[in-house]
């Protein structure tokens, strides 16, 4: 599926996520990521979409916040409901992260990208981080690699998973140690991973 694919599926979807039953997904583990964190210098929200509760979070913690996402529908109304955020419509693995970051996250992102690009946007976006900069993201809970495109939320949407063991081999290579691994949502095989630039 292509960048461009998936940001009109998710131009479908985009209203769904401003429900108020959503808004608290993901807050208690980006607490948990933050307080790894030693500095609040600027902080990148992949596929940040257009809710703004991680941009409000993390703005309250001190952070300078940008976000990029591929879908048009969702930067525009992040843009309606946030106007001080500076969010890029973009395809993360072509868009040149503009500074070093010291906090990104990738919740319910970044696994939307193909199999075969996993490993190099994972390298592209802990070559982002700065010394002991922190990476919050998302990924499926299986031992192999999975890739598929389903319609469990209605479009077609694409998934790529390197598994669990191939994604803290790539941590390691790549300068980062998992600090917390956790299934936080079973039975659903969804896992949220915290790591460190060494």
């Amino acid at each position: 599926m292509r960048p461009e694919e998936l940001g009109k599926s998710y131009d479908e979807i985009a209203e769904d996520w401003l429900a108020p039953s959503l808004q608290s997904d993901g807050i208690p583990q980006f607490e948990r990521a933050i307080r790894f964190a030693g500095s609040h210098g600027y902080a990148l929200d992949i596929g940040c979409g257009c809710s703004g509760r991680f941009y409000d979070l993390l703005v309250g913690h001190g952070f300078q916040v940008e976000g990029v996402d591929v879908s048009a529908r969702m930067v525009e109304l992040s843009h309606q409901r946030r106007p001080k955020f500076s969010v890029q419509l973009a395809d993360i693995c072509k868009w040149e992260l503009p500074r070093k970051y010291d906090f990104i996250a990738a919740w319910d992102s970044t696994w939307h990208v193909p199999l075969a690009k996993q490993e190099s946007l994972l390298q592209k976006i802990c070559a982002g981080l700065t010394p002991g900069g922190v990476l919050i993201f998302t990924t499926g809970g299986v031992n192999g690699s999975v890739e598929e495109t389903n319609t469990h939320m209605g479009p077609p949407v694409h998934y790529g998973i390197p598994g669990i063991p191939r994604t803290l081999e790539l941590l390691t290579m790549f300068g980062c140690v998992c600090r917390h691994l956790e299934y936080d949502q079973l039975p659903e095989r969804h896992v949220y991973v915290i790591a460190q630039k060494l």
